[in-house]
């Protein structure tokens, strides 16, 4: 047709940084604060019922060091926190709100934890298993692994999640997420192929410290698909109705149709407080009524697993968790944070987004998990 011009898709066109438009330093708040809108293709779910929430009496009794320094970060987004119904304290930056749908990264990988749990319970999966035996197919960095250390972050192999590299794996990975497209009109590799094509499986013993790969969410993701009785979206809808947010839940997708449980998920500040609720409440859903594997979730607070890497040497790596025995929580790319306290049941949810040329630094997110630690005990 004469005069038509197409374009590559600029918001996932891969540019001279080896990042799509969206998680360029330049466009990355824009990004994070519009995935669910910039996502290859995503699903979205609606809770059936609203857990409504109200503002505290007492509110927040004093601010913990540290907390304001966050607030008034070039990179905060927003913060929620929730005890029960009530909402302890909330704020957004000016060009954000507490109810606006957020990217949380690897926050995501919390929805594993959920799954798996859930699958143990009806016996339907072994955490002493092989992964192949639940994927013959799979390649050599995964087929010897078993499902537990797939869960602890305790795998080794060749794929690399070094976000200050550029050309490392994790970024590849995302092709197959929906995150962005393939070079030179390639096709768009599946979440199957990605997987299958790692490699390098390096025999380890009970690590000390966890070592933090994406790609193993992926694996437990096929994983938990071959052996659900329930498609994976029907599992997703179930935990939303379990956690009764009052917005929507979206998650990228790859061009085989699994969700992106390692990091697409995109939540308000609000619902992502309601979502922690689900393990202050030690697995029961917005009715009280028992909906989580309750003695999995227990189980993973009190065991030995691998620890984080220092300034979050204090939490360890357990069933695709962040504790230490009595915080739960996980970290996103980017600057994300779920805090729960399971003593006092507080869950705060903080968004931020770094425009540093990595889109991480460790350093601040040690900073945001013994912030909101402290904030949680308040």
């Amino acid at each position: 047709m004469s005069g038509t011009r197409i374009i590559p898709n600029p918001d996932l066109t891969v540019g001279a940084d080896n990042k799509q438009r969206w998680n360029q330093p330049a466009h990355r708040r824009h990004g994070f604060h519009n995935a669910h809108h910039l996502f290859r293709r995503t699903l979205m779910v609606r809770s059936r019922s609203v857990l409504m929430l109200e503002p505290s009496k007492e509110g927040l009794r004093d601010q913990p060091a540290g907390l304001q320094d966050l607030l008034d970060h070039p990179a905060f987004s927003a913060i929620c926190c929730i005890q029960g119904n009530r909402i302890v304290m909330e704020a957004a930056a000016d060009d954000f709100t507490t109810t606006s749908p957020h990217s949380i990264q690897s926050i995501s990988k919390l929805h594993i934890h959920l799954i798996v749990g859930q699958l143990l319970e009806q016996s339907l999966i072994s955490c002493e298993a092989k992964v192949a035996d639940y994927l013959p197919d799979i390649g050599t960095g995964y087929a010897k692994a078993t499902v537990q250390s797939l869960l602890d972050m305790a795998v080794s192999n060749d794929f690399s999640e070094d976000y200050s590299d550029p050309h490392s794996d994790c970024y590849t990975e995302e092709i197959a997420l929906g995150w962005r497209l393939p070079a030179d009109g390639l096709a768009e590799t599946t979440l199957m192929d990605f997987t299958n094509a790692i490699t390098g499986l390096k025999p380890t013993d009970l690590r000390d410290y966890a070592d933090y790969k994406s790609a193993n969410t992926d694996v437990l993701t096929r994983i938990v698909a071959a052996v659900s009785p329930k498609p994976l979206a029907q599992l997703i809808e179930d935990i939303v109705d379990a956690a009764g947010y009052e917005g929507a839940f979206h998650i990228s997708r790859s061009s085989d149709g699994f969700p992106a449980f390692s990091g697409g998920g995109c939540l308000s500040a609000r619902d992502l407080a309601r979502f922690g609720l689900l393990f202050a409440r030690a697995g029961s859903d917005i009715s009280d009524t028992p909906f989580a594997n309750t003695a999995f979730i227990a189980h993973s607070l009190s065991r030995e697993a691998p620890k984080l890497t220092p300034p979050k040497g204090w939490l360890r790596y357990s069933n695709h968790l962040m504790t230490d025995g009595r915080f739960v929580g996980h970290a996103g790319y980017g600057g994300q944070f779920l805090m729960v306290d399971t003593l006092s049941g507080t869950c705060c949810a903080f968004l931020s987004v770094l425009e540093n040329e990595a889109g991480y630094d460790d350093a601040y997110m040690g900073l945001v998990a013994r912030t909101l630690r402290k904030l949680c005990d308040r």
